[in-house]
């Protein structure tokens, strides 16, 4: 079940982490990186660890464009 939560939280987060790939609006993915990083919690405590590692790939996506911008942009 945590997993099942876990692969909703990171579906959730990358829907929205599309919206911080538009130009000035990276800084949406200060905002969708906790939000995987619940997600991966979830993950984390369940037996199956799939959601874990599509939450931390979604965190990464968001951390790359963050680097890209500078953090800000």
């Amino acid at each position: 079940m945590a997993n099942l939560i876990s692969i909703l939280i990171g579906a959730i987060a990358l829907v929205l982490s599309f919206i911080g790939l538009v130009p000035l609006l990276g800084w949406t993915n200060w905002l969708i990186l906790p939000i995987a990083g619940v997600g991966a919690l979830f993950g984390l405590i369940s037996k199956h660890k799939s959601g874990m590692y599509f939450c931390m790939i979604v965190m990464g996506i968001c951390a790359f464009r963050l680097w890209l911008g500078g953090g800000i942009i």
